[in-house]
C-alpha cells in the first residue's frame, strides 16, 4: 500500500509507558547497608541511570497491551514488564562496550562505560539480567504459570535468541537475505516475541489461542529491525540519541545494504500490513498492539 493511500497511524499507548516508567522508578537494587565501606551502591546507580534512561519501552508496553487484549489486569503484569525491560537494557549496556560496537551515546546519554568504566559497565549489565529474573519470578500468577514465564525469556534470551544473535553479529560472517533475517530474529525479535508470549503464559491463555499473537509478534520483531536499519541510515544523531551511521561504519549487514532503501522502505511497508493481518486472528481488545506496530512502522515516515 503507497504511503498516500495508507490507514491513519494510530497513536502510541502513552499511558502504558507511564504505567512501565512509574514501576521502574520504584525499583532500587542495593540496600546500601554495607559493612565498613564495603556497599554496592554505585552498582545500582550504573544499573538505574541505564534503566531509567527513557525510550519508549517497547518490549513492556507489548507485554501490558497483551495483558489487555486477554482480558487481565495490567498491575499484575507490571514485573513481568519491568523484567523484559531489565533484559533489554542489559543487552545494551553490553552491546555499547568497547569489545562490542563501541559506542558513546544512547539515547541521547553517554553510554554506561563511558559514564561508569568498563568494569561497572559490564556488572550493570549482569546485575540487570539477574534481578529480572527475580523480577519476574515475583509475578502473581500460578507457579506453572510463572515457571513457563522464566523459561520463555530465558530461551528468548540465551543462545538460541538474543545473545546466539549478537554471536552472530559479532563474528562478522557473511550473510544473505535468509541469514540477515534469522540474524534478526534471534537478536533482536526473540525478545520483542517473548514480550508477547510471557503476557499469554502468565495469562494463561490456551495454546490454539496463543498463535494469532506469535505470528503478529514474529512480524513486529521484523518490522523493528527493518525500520532500524532505515533509521540508521536516515535519521540524525538527535533523533536515534546515538551515531547515525553506526552499522554503516562497523561493516554490518543490514536489510538497506542489502537490499537497497527504497526495497528496505517496501518491506517495512509489507510486514507491517502483514502484523495488522495476523493480528486480526486474535481475540479480545488488540487497539493496543495495533496502537504499537503502527508506532514502529510510522518511525521511518
Amino acid at each position: 500500500m503507497s504511503i498516500e493511500g495508507r490507514k491513519p497511524l494510530l497513536s502510541y499507548p502513552e499511558e502504558l509507558r507511564e504505567l512501565v516508567d512509574s514501576h521502574l522508578e520504584t525499583i532500587h537494587f542495593s540496600r546500601g547497608d554495607g559493612v565498613d565501606g564495603a556497599e554496592t551502591t554505585g552498582l545500582d546507580e550504573a544499573m538505574r541511570y541505564s534503566l531509567l534512561a527513557g525510550g519508549k519501552r517497547i518490549r513492556p508496553v507489548l507485554c501490558l497491551a497483551t495483558a489487555r487484549a486477554i482480558g487481565q489486569p495490567t498491575a499484575d503484569f507490571l514485573g513481568a514488564a519491568a523484567a523484559l525491560e531489565m533484559i533489554h537494557t542489559y543487552s545494551l549496556v553490553h552491546d555499547d562496550l568497547p569489545a562490542m560496537d563501541d559506542d558513546d551515546l544512547r539515547r541521547g546519554k553517554p553510554t554506561s562505560h563511558v559514564k561508569y568504566g568498563e568494569a561497572v559497565a559490564i556488572l550493570a549489565g549482569d546485575g540487570l539480567f539477574a534481578e529480572a529474573v527475580g523480577e519476574l519470578a515475583r509475578s502473581p500468577a500460578t507457579p506453572e504459570r510463572v515457571l513457563e514465564a522464566v523459561s520463555l525469556l530465558s530461551a528468548a534470551t540465551g543462545v538460541e535468541g538474543m545473545v546466539g544473535g549478537q554471536y552472530i553479529d559479532v563474528s562478522a560472517q557473511a550473510l544473505d537475505a535468509d541469514g540477515l533475517r534469522h540474524l534478526h530474529s534471534l537478536k533482536t525479535g526473540r525478545l520483542i516475541r517473548a514480550s508477547i508470549e510471557v503476557a499469554l503464559a502468565l495469562g494463561g491463555v490456551t495454546e490454539a489461542s496463543r498463535e494469532p499473537f506469535r505470528r503478529f509478534a514474529t512480524q513486529i520483531g521484523l518490522l523493528f529491525q527493518i525500520v532500524d536499519d532505515i533509521l540508521d541510515v536516515t535519521g540524525s544523531d538527535e533523533e536515534l540519541g546515538k551515531p547515525q551511521g553506526s552499522d554503516e561504519r562497523h561493516g554490518k549487514v543490514t536489510y538497506v545494504s542489502l537490499y537497497g532503501l527504497d526495497r528496505a522502505r517496501s518491506l517495512a511497508a509489507e510486514t507491517h500490513e502483514g502484523a495488522l493481518a495476523a493480528l486480526a486472528g486474535a481475540g479480545g481488545e488488540t487497539e493496543d498492539l495495533k496502537r504499537i506496530a503502527d508506532y514502529i512502522y510510522s518511525r521511518e515516515q
